[in-house]
């Protein structure tokens, strides 16, 4: 990870430090949100990698019994979720950041397992650039904030930008990579670059 001009912040709020979700939160408006899908599958994540007890800990931050895929929440919940869950297996994970990936990549494969991501693979038509080239349309489709794009470096090579994303760079690295994986391109690669609190940006690249 290599960081932007915000050095400042950066040793103010530690990356998973109580003070980094607290700014990420304070920056969050009522109309930010995201479908029931990314907060069904953070829960399914924590299923997967975690127990049940993390489930229910994390299910509580929601305050909703069944979390409907299209259903909007406010973005705010899915942080603490978030924030929750790798605090939960960060000791089985090496790590606060490793276990955002972990959470990143399992997100991925439920959401490409959702309508929305069955859709974005059949638009694809098994082809890695233009799955990845779609990525934007589909965040649209799914949360109501922020700005992604991507600037084709190569064939195979590509830095995807994020603006105004409330989720921090591992987490995104772990999604990003969890998609390239799920359509099997071959030497997969996501290095993320945190520039300020909500702006990031991604070296994808990918061998075959």
């Amino acid at each position: 990870m290599h960081m932007g001009k915000e050095s400042a912040w950066w040793s103010m709020a530690p990356p998973g430090s109580d003070e980094d979700l607290e700014r990420r939160l304070a920056m969050a408006s009522p109309s930010d949100t995201a479908r029931g899908m990314f907060l069904r599958a953070t829960l399914d994540a924590v299923r997967t990698l975690g127990d049940e007890e993390a489930v229910r800990r994390c299910q509580r931050l929601s305050g909703e019994e069944n979390l409907m895929d299209f259903f909007i929440y406010p973005v705010s919940v899915n942080l603490r979720m978030v924030f929750t869950a790798a605090r939960l297996l960060e000791d089985r994970y090496g790590g606060f950041d490793e276990a955002l990936r972990q959470l990143g990549s399992r997100a991925a494969e439920s959401f490409l397992a959702s309508a929305a991501g069955l859709t974005l693979q059949l638009l694809a038509r098994g082809d890695v650039k233009r799955l990845v080239g779609n990525l934007p349309s589909a965040y649209r489709a799914s949360v109501s904030f922020g700005v992604r794009s991507v600037v084709w470096t190569g064939p195979r090579r590509g830095r995807f930008t994020m603006r105004h994303e409330f989720m921090p760079y591992p987490f995104q690295e772990g999604m990003l990579l969890g998609v390239l994986r799920k359509v099997n391109a071959r030497g997969a690669r996501v290095r993320g670059f945190q520039l300020s609190t909500l702006e990031s940006d991604y070296d994808v690249s990918w061998e075959a």
